[in-house]
């Protein structure tokens, strides 16, 4: 159903590839159940080390069984159901299961509170929850004001009271789940993402039964694997980063998914060790991740077998990209894409990488840079990176689920617009500049938060760093960043000139940041991205008090 070629450069790839997805398609009957039963899909590592390997059997057998048994306690297509599973491997289970249902799965952070709970359950007419026995608790707290919620499968730990134990329900279940002229396919509704909600509450993003055949380019094309690789993505469950590296492409394009659920703080040299020891072969994470495993000793480490390096989710500084490939002799090569999307635009192994450019549109992508008006901005200016919509594209979100004046808010004339704004260069490379709400605007010129952002981060003194825009009467705006210091700094008036200079040297001097605030968090989602909007507010209530 799917292969993989081998293309010399980037116009040979757009020659030669054509995203594709087979009529009536549903990824549990016509992608898992088509694995040699035999073959290692996923190996999990636990936070107290012990190693698991599990073959399609498992997940072929597993999921029917569940599908069965939850069919049997009245889940039926369409319904809604709320996922809290870390990166255990019943998050897998349950995934395809609701694909053999029909029925809307949910994933959702561990770290979600009793109002989030709450307030997701009646927003999204959730009817049942499976989670694992840590968030029962809050889950039982929120449910008195969740009146729908008539369900609860809990994973693990001793029974709660009023939940079902996931391997009981299933015990006595069929391993045998055939299609029928009713499965889900296609159009039909097929998960539901809660977006990051870094300018507001988060929007229930829906995508379809086609959805995942479009991650093939994700796991073949970008992350480069071929059959037999173990590939690593550091995601939560909780997120659709999750199904981008660690679930569709990776197993449509032959790889094993390796899992490392770790709980508690993340610690660099761990993750390096667990990459030594389960010779991960393919490797991906946000830049902050990359910036701390640069500040270990990367030598005393056997990534022998680490052969492609893959990043996302915001910008990567020169500094690491650098730091990285001269440890390890290979590139980093950056991606971008939304909830509302899959991969978008990458910079493929076939291609030469330019450090701090997202790369090129990804074959199936028609993407334009619009200004204002709808109109393509020329070579070197700044646009919104839109897609065009006049007909059906492989990947892309069907709606903001029950929000229609929100679906068509973005997507309108022909386009969906993205909201993020980025330029192209002479070789038509893209360069990313940050929300349309996070542009600055200062004396005329208008600066992106993230270039700011990565020369700040490339000082040795500088974890974390967050740009924005504060109100000033003469320049209109005044560049701020809220930086957070490696350990061993102190941030004074000193420090201050000192990355003033840093940043000028790296960037133009317009650019430079006039107020520096030092701070021990930056205000984050509960996926871990920057909610600038809060920093900003914050900064104009001083203003007007």
């Amino acid at each position: 159903m799917f292969t993989k070629e081998e293309y010399k450069d980037y116009n040979d790839l757009l020659a030669k590839y054509e995203p594709k997805c087979p009529e009536n398609f549903n990824y549990a009957y016509d992608c898992l159940d088509s694995m040699p039963p035999e073959k290692v899909a996923l190996i999990r590592v636990d936070d107290a080390g012990i190693r698991k390997e599990y073959d399609f059997r498992f997940f072929q057998e597993t999921s029917a069984r569940l599908a069965n048994a939850l069919v049997k306690q009245g889940v039926k297509k369409g319904d809604r159901l709320m996922l809290v599973l870390y990166r255990r491997v019943e998050y897998w289970t349950v995934m395809l299961a609701m694909h053999r249902i029909g029925a809307i799965p949910i994933p959702s952070p561990s770290l979600l509170t009793k109002k989030d709970i709450t307030q997701r359950v009646n927003y999204a007419n959730v009817s049942a929850i499976i989670c694992e026995d840590s968030i029962c608790e809050r889950v039982d707290q929120a449910k008195a004001e969740c009146p729908d919620l008539n369900l609860l499968v809990q994973v693990d730990g001793d029974l709660n009271d009023g939940w079902l134990d996931y391997e009981k329900l299933m015990a006595d279940a069929s391993p045998a789940c055939p299609r029928t002229d009713d499965t889900a396919c296609g159009d039909d509704p097929m998960v539901i993402f809660f977006s990051s909600g870094t300018t507001g509450l988060p929007k229930m993003v829906l995508h379809n039964f086609n959805y995942p055949a479009s991650h093939y380019s994700t796991g073949a094309l970008w992350h480069d694997l071929v059959d037999g690789d173990i590939h690593l993505t550091l995601s939560d469950t909780g997120w659709a980063k999750s199904v981008w590296g660690k679930f569709y492409g990776q197993w449509m394009a032959g790889a094993a998914v390796f899992v490392w659920d770790f709980r508690g703080k993340f610690e660099a040299g761990d993750l390096l060790q667990i990459m030594a020891d389960n010779k991960i072969t393919t490797f991906c994470a946000p830049p902050t991740v990359y910036r701390f495993l640069v500040r270990e000793d990367l030598s005393s480490y056997d990534l022998s077998a680490l052969r492609h390096c893959t990043t996302a989710g915001e910008l990567l500084n020169d500094s690491v990209f650098h730091a990285w490939e001269k440890a390890f002799g290979m590139p980093i090569y950056e991606g971008y894409g939304q909830t509302e999307t899959t991969l978008q635009v990458a910079t493929f192994k076939f291609m030469e990488p330019k450090p701090g450019s997202i790369g090129k549109p990804v074959p199936g992508w028609d993407i334009a840079l619009l200004d204002d008006e709808g109109k393509e901005v020329p070579e070197g200016e700044e646009g919104e990176i839109c897609i065009r919509i006049d007909k059906p594209v492989l990947g892309l979100f069907d709606s903001y689920m029950d929000e229609p004046g929100k679906t068509a808010s973005v997507k309108f004339d022909g386009w969906y617009h993205t909201g993020d704004k980025a330029w192209a260069d002479e070789d038509g490379f893209l360069w990313f500049m940050g929300r349309t709400d996070d542009l600055i605007k200062s004396s005329g010129y208008r600066i992106g938060p993230f270039e700011v952002e990565s020369a700040l981060v490339a000082h040795d003194a500088i974890i974390e760093a967050a740009v924005t825009g504060m109100p000033d009467e003469i320049r209109g705006q005044l560049v701020k960043a809220t930086v957070v210091l490696a350990p061993g700094y102190e941030g004074n008036e000193a420090l201050t000139k000192e990355l003033q200079t840093f940043v000028r040297e790296l960037t133009a001097p317009y650019k430079y940041p006039r107020v520096i605030e030092y701070v021990a968090d930056l205000p984050k989602t509960i996926s871990g991205k920057i909610k600038r909007k809060e920093i900003r507010e914050a900064d104009l209530a001083k203003v007007c008090n």
